[in-house]
């Protein structure tokens, strides 16, 4: 068999690779319905950007930021990067995870561009600087809820569905909440951190306490929070009496279904 006259195989490669980034905060306010000490009013946000108005793909919608990788670096190394540029954070350690890759045909006008998609949990301290970086024409914060009403570009509703549902997961799975709090907080903050993101979540608010500091599948995921002298810390920032201050440990447990 003369191997030569085989012919071989042409892969057309894409028209180029970006990274889309899911960016969320929890920002808080203070209630204004009391006077009394109170947590203040918590709200999961996404960061979108909204595109130039004269550009040929998507004129003006509301988009997560992202942008091309380039030849010389990992898809991870783009995520960081366009996290970076458009957050202008700049030294602060970010949960960033990859959710998944997207492509249907038509997804993007601009061509065969398929997109990996990226979630990030941002404490809202850190997005003081927020600015639109030079490919848009603005930045801002929207609740998922108005986010989930509008209509943004390319695939981007699809995207921010399979997001949410992940930190979703992820809050009652694993120890993520920690990066919507303070290093120390009370046990109130990490329950209204949880309920934030999942909204559907329910507890007995007096066991709360018992079940994940007790029971001994998550005990060791947190620890009292103690000053130089070994003596328990309080707070009474958000309520009349002094509660209890806690930190994350670096436990993780290990759960399992059977």
């Amino acid at each position: 068999m003369n191997f030569s006259s085989v012919s071989k195989p042409v892969y057309r490669s894409p028209d180029g690779l970006p990274t889309d980034i899911c960016i969320f905060t929890i920002t808080s306010e203070p209630r204004k319905d009391t006077k009394n000490k109170s947590l203040p009013e918590r709200k999961l946000k996404i960061l979108l950007i909204q595109r130039d108005p004269s550009s040929d793909r998507f004129p003006g919608y509301w988009a997560f930021p992202g942008g091309f990788s380039t030849e010389h670096e990992t898809l991870d190394a783009c995520a960081e990067r366009e996290l970076r540029e458009e957050t202008h954070i700049l030294n602060e350690n970010v949960h960033i995870e990859q959710l998944k890759a997207y492509y249907t045909p038509g997804r993007d006008p601009g061509g065969w561009i398929p997109t990996v998609a990226y979630y990030a949990l941002v404490n809202e301290k850190s997005l003081s600087g927020l600015k639109a970086d030079d490919d848009a024409v603005d930045a801002r914060l929207f609740t998922v809820e108005e986010a989930l009403s509008m209509k943004l570009a390319f695939d981007h509703n699809r995207i921010l569905e399979d997001a949410l549902k992940r930190i979703q997961e992820k809050m009652l799975q694993t120890n993520i909440a920690k990066e919507f709090l303070p290093e120390e907080f009370t046990l109130s903050e990490l329950l209204q951190v949880i309920e934030t993101v999942v909204p559907t979540y329910t507890v007995d608010r007096s066991n709360f306490e018992k079940k994940l500091v007790g029971t001994k599948t998550r005990k060791g995921i947190i620890e009292v929070a103690r000053d130089s002298q070994d003596r328990i810390k309080y707070s009474n920032e958000y309520s009349q009496n002094k509660a209890k201050l806690y930190r994350f440990t670096d436990y993780v447990p290990f759960l399992t279904i059977y």
